[in-house]
């Protein structure tokens, strides 16, 4: 509406200095050298006069408004939306245009007011967290935010820029700030003349054409503390309980023998010594000692791999091969193994021997899980996650995982099987972590265990 009345009034002025200037150019006309002092001439001046005071008139009131707009453009640019303009003594339409201002600068204030709080509230976050975390300016290397979970991790009470660390410790500096990670890693670095480990990750973003980097230390000694004591008592748990297995039975009967020939010894004739009695004792003892002999090797071959030898397959060919390798042991066991790929030209990066001892295992385990199923199956398939991943899947519909036990199924010596020696997962495992991949295990008991290795993009 005080936009109409604006436009109006310019027009009407506007029409007022036009009319007065086409009427004195019309009187002037009208005049001759004998009549310059006539009524005329008399019109032809007042016209004179209100087109002057029209213009003048005009040039204050779209001045006026020009100015006014001036003064707000000019506190915008210094960021100045305190500034309150009078809503009341001036002329309408001015008083409309300070209402315009008012509104955009309360608006902007409440909005610079949500912006401070949410970044107070992520501030406070990022303080109350654990993991270190810093943004500094990649050219220059001053800092724009750290948070104290960083400077206490690397031992520093006050940084302002990152040469600060290179001064103090270059090692340091050159393992955080100097080094580029692709991924999240673990690296271990002298601190306070202790060795810390810690696992770090960076990101590089802009803001205004300048380049920053973000880096997040996080402190992993007491996860890995923690991790490290809880599989060693499990595995302590696990090895205690076969070496007891063993020796319970070795020392029992070493004792019995031991018995018998002392009294073999003290009175023959009423207590002859059996050497048939002896021999089997002995084979007994040899037996038991090959079982923690056997034991001893198998754990061994825990620690054994510690390299790939990484080649492209096509998984079609590593498909075949295992075909080839199970379909003796499947001979006349009535178990259907199927083989399945959503893409025939899907190629892997894998250690192909390691990779075939791990398939190799899972569906022997398979087939021994399968044993009491009518219509036992295993499918073997190859596909892409949404992440771009290769996946292959073990899926059989056997009598599945019990619940109970799944928590223990990776646990190295560990297995429910009479014969089996409980290396088998936690061996697979290991390959597959080699590989930077991930061993996922979905069961249900009763319908059956599906197996997932996840092979991540190395």
């Amino acid at each position: 509406m005080a936009y109409k009345k604006y436009k109006l009034a310019l027009a009407i002025r506007v029409l007022v200095l036009l009319l007065s200037l086409i009427g004195f150019a019309f009187f002037i006309g009208l005049l001759d050298s004998e009549t310059l002092v006539s009524y005329r001439a008399l019109i032809a001046g007042v016209l004179l006069i209100i087109a002057v005071f029209s213009f003048v008139n005009l040039y204050r009131f779209v001045f006026k408004r020009f100015q006014e707009m001036d003064e707000f453009f000019e506190s915008v640019k210094y960021r100045d939306f305190s500034r309150w303009f009078n809503e009341t003594s001036s002329r309408e339409d001015i008083q409309e245009l300070h209402k315009g201002f008012n509104e955009v600068n309360k608006t902007v204030l409440e909005i610079n007011k949500e912006k401070e709080a949410q970044h107070l509230y992520l501030q406070k976050i990022l303080e109350m967290v654990e993991t270190g975390i810093i943004a500094y300016n990649v050219k220059s290397g001053d800092v724009l935010w750290v948070n104290e979970a960083f400077k206490k991790l690397i031992n520093i009470p006050s940084l302002k820029n990152i040469g600060f660390v290179k001064n103090r410790n270059a090692t340091l500096y050159e393992a955080i700030f100097s080094k580029k990670y692709s991924d999240s890693e673990n690296i271990t670095v002298s601190i306070a003349n202790e060795n810390t480990n810690l696992l770090i990750s960076n990101s590089i973003f802009e803001i205004e054409s300048n380049t920053f980097k973000l880096i997040a230390l996080q402190n992993i000694d007491d996860t890995l503390n923690k991790n490290e004591s809880e599989a060693w008592k499990k595995l302590l748990s696990v090895m205690t309980h076969e070496i007891m297995n063993s020796i319970a039975p070795i020392s029992s009967l070493a004792e019995t023998l031991q018995s018998k020939v002392e009294l073999s010894q003290q009175d023959p004739d009423e207590h002859p010594l059996d050497i048939e009695d002896l021999d089997v004792g002995i084979e007994s003892i040899k037996k038991r000692s090959e079982g923690l002999l056997k034991f001893a090797k198998t754990y061994r071959s825990l620690n054994k791999i510690t390299k790939l030898n990484l080649s492209k397959i096509k998984v079609d060919s590593l498909f075949g091969n295992i075909k080839t390798l199970m379909e003796p042991s499947l001979e006349g066991k009535n178990i259907a193994l199927l083989f399945e790929n959503e893409n025939t030209s899907l190629e892997i990066e894998i250690d192909t021997y390691l990779i075939e001892q791990v398939l190799i295992n899972l569906i022997l385990n398979a087939v021994e899980a399968c044993k009491e199923v009518e219509n036992p199956s295993i499918s073997i398939k190859a596909l892409k996650n949404i992440e771009g991943q290769v996946v292959l899947k073990i899926i059989d519909n056997g009598k599945g995982i019990p619940e109970e036990i799944m928590e223990s199924i990776f646990v190295p010596f560990f297995t429910t099987k009479k014969t089996g020696s409980g290396i088998g997962l936690s061996l697979c495992k290991q390959i597959i972590l080699l590989h930077k991949g991930k061993l996922l295990v979905k069961s249900k008991e009763g319908e059956g265990t599906v197996v997932s290795l996840v092979f991540l993009n190395i």
